[in-house]
């Protein structure tokens, strides 16, 4: 946890933001494995934590905006649990910890929503996305788990957000020692990436990393042979000679902060020609990126150079034709890097995404927001200082999603289907690296480099 001081600045800051009424926000439950007493490893909500710091099942957090109040709800272990976990802190010691000085039990929390309620308060919440937190929830409004999202608070959706995209000092240092649980995991894996390894092999070796180093892995590893699929999760492959390992994966630090970084390199420890070639597009547009990124540039800028850079390297394999432009324009690029070049990064991958829109500037899109608690929308977001984003383009030869486009007829003139052929088997290739923006420019964070060129992946793999 950060100092105490910081979370009673968070709530401070959040409270003055929101103005009038109870604002809600509660933790996570511990979630079973298959049965009661035998739980995944617990993950706490991250707006949750951001406020109030404590990595600790079945708490809710409520502040009243008009008053000031803060408040901690829930329960004291029992001698039962205890039996099983051991002592552990008091909630008011827990709370002490987040500078909440007022703790209630968890049952508490329906009787204090109630009475404002009656009293025609109004209790913002940000939309849920567990199934157990849509039940308390339901519980506590007296509204139906199909209808939550209808009354969510879009004010406070964009109060947090906009909080949470401004990194902090301290958050940096901890996004840094993130960055440095996610170094270990990928040049581990590229040590032991050669034919014949099973892919599952590389990803418990490095998801053990994260768990020795922090929290664990701070989403599910990505290590395949078919990087073209962009989540694919199966790790059955052998790996083969001549092939490309794609490896997407990161670490989560004690406090709550992730990295996510991706590479892809030669099973066989060296690139053919053609996969050379690829790879120095792909690479060539994350480097451009982290050349242009600056304070208050739109998202889309910033994608749509990624993809210039792109099909200006096809271009020029013959894969497609024309400008690069056009074929940015006329929307070739979606073929071949079918997602956007990246995502927020903070306490969660596609950090806030959970709550909606990635747009600090919610003027043009408020009713979108308002009726959807799950819509994303990044062509609205806008780059500032403390934002830390992701740069990951790539180049994927989806032999599925080609054929549907040339027999739709799509990108007459601009995309060699012909050449393409030559690449069905070819696979995908992604490069993901971690940018915070600065006052004046960008970083990538860091403080090494995880092997990324040609010649440095050449010499790390199979070693």
């Amino acid at each position: 946890m950060f100092p105490s001081k910081t979370y009673a600045a968070r709530r401070e800051a959040l409270r003055n933001k929101i103005g009038s009424g109870l604002i809600l926000i509660p933790g996570n439950e511990a979630s079973p494995n298959n049965y009661p007493n035998n739980a995944y490893y617990f993950r706490q909500d991250s707006t949750f934590r951001y406020y109030f710091g404590l990595n600790t099942p079945s708490l809710a957090g409520l502040i009243d905006a008009d008053s000031g109040e803060e408040a901690l709800y829930g329960d004291d272990l029992t001698i039962e649990d205890i039996i099983w976990t051991g002592p552990q802190p008091t909630l008011r010691e827990e709370a002490a910890k987040a500078g909440v000085a007022e703790t209630h039990p968890l049952a508490g929390l329906a009787e204090r929503i109630a009475r404002a309620i009656a009293l025609g308060r109004r209790v913002h919440y940000l939309p849920p996305y567990r199934g157990e937190t849509k039940l308390r929830l339901s519980a506590l409004l007296g509204i139906a788990p199909a209808m939550l999202h209808d009354y969510k608070s879009v004010e406070l959706m964009m109060a947090v957000a906009e909080m949470r995209e401004k990194k902090s000092a301290e958050e940096v240092e901890a996004l840094e020692r993130a960055f440095r649980i996610g170094y270990e995991m990928h040049t581990t894996a590229m040590r032991m990436c050669r034919p014949g390894v099973v892919e599952r092999e590389i990803a418990g070796a490095i998801e053990g990393v994260a768990k020795s180093r922090g929290q664990g892995v701070s989403f599910p590893s990505i290590v395949s042979q078919h990087g073209e699929t962009l989540h694919n999760l199966n790790a059955d492959g052998v790996l083969e000679e001549g092939r490309l390992l794609l490896c997407d994966a990161g670490g989560e630090s004690l406090e709550g902060y992730c990295s996510d970084h991706t590479r892809t390199y030669p099973v066989s420890g060296r690139f053919t020609q053609k996969q050379k070639d690829v790879y120095n597009i792909v690479l060539a547009a994350h480097d451009r990126v982290a050349e242009i990124v600056k304070p208050h540039m739109m998202y889309t800028e910033i994608h749509n150079a990624a993809c210039t850079v792109l099909a200006e390297g096809l271009i020029g394999l013959g894969l497609l034709r024309g400008t690069a432009s056009d074929a940015v324009a006329s929307g070739a690029m979606t073929m071949l890097m079918p997602h956007g070049l990246g995502h927020g990064m903070g306490m969660d991958v596609h950090d806030c995404e959970a709550m909606g829109e990635r747009s600090f500037d919610f003027s043009p899109i408020a009713d979108r927001a308002a009726q959807s608690g799950t819509c994303i929308y990044r062509a609205a977001w806008r780059i500032e200082p403390g934002t830390v984003m992701t740069d990951e383009p790539g180049l994927y030869f989806i032999p599925a999603l080609i054929d549907k486009c040339r027999a739709e007829g799509k990108y007459k003139g601009i995309v060699d289907y012909e050449a393409l052929d030559a690449y069905r088997d070819f696979g995908g290739i992604r490069i993901e690296d971690d940018l915070l923006v600065t006052e004046s420019g960008c970083r990538m964070l860091g403080d090494r480099k995880i092997p990324v060129t040609v010649g440095e992946l050449e010499a790390v793999v199979g070693r």
